[in-house]
């Protein structure tokens, strides 16, 4: 049987990929509240996360993603990440997610601490190396 914190990471990593508003849609209730970073404001709403989503869209084909769950409860999961990008930066992720019953993330924050293309940047906590 698959976890939750699978399923909707499965869906966020579609909709990254989709860029479609219906899946982008899917992951997040109407009030939800999306964090780029602690501190600043939120994409608060599902329009605003949407709006928000397609500027800062990526393309198929131009990263990949690796992750792992840290802590998950049926309300909340923490997942590190890292986003390797083919033609530039890449980034180290922390992500808190909030859900509602019905799955839908209701809150949703983000660290990230940029590692330069050349290899230059923080090292410290990775994940392990893909198995592709």
């Amino acid at each position: 049987m698959s976890e939750p914190i699978n399923d909707w990471m499965d869906a966020y990593l579609r909709a990254w990929d989709s860029n479609d508003p219906d899946d982008i849609r899917a992951l997040f209730t109407d009030d939800a509240e999306y964090y780029t970073l602690p501190g600043r404001p939120a994409k608060a709403g599902i329009d605003a996360i949407l709006a928000w989503w397609e500027d800062a869209r990526d393309e198929p084909g131009d990263y990949t993603f690796r992750w792992e769950p840290v802590s998950v409860t049926p309300a909340r999961a923490v997942i590190q990440g890292y986003t390797d990008y083919r033609e530039r930066e890449g980034y180290h992720n922390l992500w808190i997610i909030d859900f509602e019953p019905g799955g839908r993330a209701s809150r949703f924050t983000e660290w990230w601490v940029e590692v330069p293309a050349d290899g230059s940047g923080p090292k410290g906590a990775t994940l392990p190396a893909s198995d592709d």
